[in-house]
């Protein structure tokens, strides 16, 4: 049973929940028992606060002017929340989330929204005498900075910084037209990652001290993954029908030939997760071949065979196989669609079928999703960010498919709950970090580049 906790409008107390049942309170950042060898939280406490951030001087295409061809500018607002390792104090961490439901409108019936009970502790004091990689979190259309939370607390368990972002014109209950979206999501981004880096050299900041020089990641899920593509480099395609899509020609300036584009510094940007990535699925074809070679850096894509938003073939598979120069992994989810990314469906709110659909996979639980996603994000980012090499077995399995795994023990043999560490001498392969008979569902494929010039 998942158990979210209603805050009180005044003084933060938690309304109609006793003590028993708060301390049976699931946490979306903690995994079941089933989950794989590297899902479960680290080691250190969990911090979070929340910045409120101003990129100045932007186009603001919703006010675009039909009769002048041009769009005023205007001072972006982004709200950001930052998960952090913290000082084990003995503050407590129980923090809630409040969240509007899922759609483009504030609800009319039903509930407005609910509320996600997080293990971290606001405003705890940042760890002394140590820094950290940072993780930039960017939601889909529409989405929040909490969409994400089993994964941002998670990961800010294990040793990074995690800064979730909250996309101005593409938050649940105040989403407007796509153009925002489209032309503003690479560069929200860019933004916060740059942002977060200077409070980190400013003594008046509580980052301060705590990130690691250039090294950072971005983590996006459906446009985040959109996002998170161009802002590892792969500037869209001149003829891709989304131009049609932002008025006065704006989004030609994250073109592959622009020159701005190209004089963006992304030397803090070390690798990308791009789980259920619009945009390359026809008719858009947001990048094709050129685009997507650009992609120097490694990249992990998330996706299910059956999603019918962002595609697949020709979708995020098309773009994973297109990225030639990234050190690349594709893990897929056989028989699921889009929500292959966010938190599962709050339990303490009723649901109808149109709000499912924005949490929900009808084949897949969302809980095991989300702790295979915890298990094989953190194998990537360790890799990668801290450089652990040995988490590179957990990408690279024995077998394309896991159904085709075999364990070394025999079929009736007592299950010990261990993990499998990969092939054995007698020749059996099953998915290094799972448990017997739980590799199920999956295929994952790598590719290590092509080699640099």
């Amino acid at each position: 049973m998942r158990l979210f906790l209603q805050c009180c409008a005044l003084a933060g107390c938690f309304l109609g929940v006793s003590r028993g049942q708060e301390a049976l309170a699931e946490f979306f950042s903690d995994p079941k028992a089933d989950a794989p060898q590297l899902a479960p939280r680290g080691n250190y406490t969990v911090g979070v606060r929340t910045l409120d951030l101003v990129h100045t001087g932007q186009i603001d295409i919703l006010n675009f002017n039909k009769d002048t061809g041009k769009a005023p500018q205007y001072d972006r607002p982004l709200k950001v929340e930052v998960w952090y390792p913290a000082e084990a104090n003995g503050t407590k961490q129980r923090v809630v989330y409040p969240s509007a439901m899922p759609g483009t409108a504030p609800r009319t019936t039903g509930p407005k929204g609910f509320d996600i009970l997080g293990n971290a502790a606001r405003d705890a004091a940042p760890l002394k005498g140590k820094s950290f990689p940072l993780v930039i979190v960017s939601h889909g259309y529409p989405g929040s900075r909490y969409f994400l939370t089993y994964l941002t607390e998670n990961l800010a368990s294990k040793g990074y910084v995690v800064a979730a972002i909250d996309h101005t014109d593409s938050v649940f209950g105040e989403v407007r037209a796509f153009a925002s979206t489209l032309l503003n999501r690479s560069n929200d981004q860019l933004f916060v990652l740059a942002s977060v880096k200077m409070l980190a050299q400013s003594r008046e900041s509580f980052l301060f001290g705590l990130l690691q020089e250039n090294n950072a990641a971005i983590v996006g899920y459906s446009m985040g993954g959109y996002g998170a593509l161009i802002s590892a480099g792969a500037g869209l395609s001149a003829a891709s029908p989304l131009n049609k899509f932002v008025p006065g020609d704006y989004l030609a300036v994250w073109d592959r030939e622009n020159a701005k584009f190209k004089a963006l510094q992304r030397d803090s940007l070390k690798a990308i997760v791009a789980i259920a990535p619009w945009g390359e699925q026809p008719p858009y074809n947001a990048w094709g071949s050129e685009s997507l070679a650009a992609i120097k850096i490694p990249s992990l894509f998330i996706v299910g065979d059956h999603d019918d938003v962002a595609g697949y073939e020709n979708g995020p598979k098309r773009a994973m196989e297109l990225a030639i120069n990234s050190e690349r992994c594709l893990l897929v989810y056989e028989n699921a669609r889009h929500n292959t990314g966010g938190n599962p469906p709050p339990s303490n709110v009723p649901l109808d079928y149109r709000a499912l659909q924005s949490f929900d996979e009808p084949v897949w639980r969302k809980d095991r999703i989300n702790a295979i996603n915890q298990h094989f994000i953190t194998a990537f980012l360790d890799l990668n960010l801290k450089g652990d090499k040995t988490r590179r077995a957990f990408l690279q399995v024995p077998t394309a498919r896991s159904n085709d795994g075999k364990w070394p023990a025999a079929p009736n043999a007592a299950d010990e709950g261990w993990f499998s560490t990969g092939k054995d001498e007698a020749g059996n392969a099953f998915w290094p970090g799972f448990q017997r008979r739980w590799a199920l569902g999956l295929e994952m494929s790598c590719d290590p580049g092509q080699p640099a010039k």
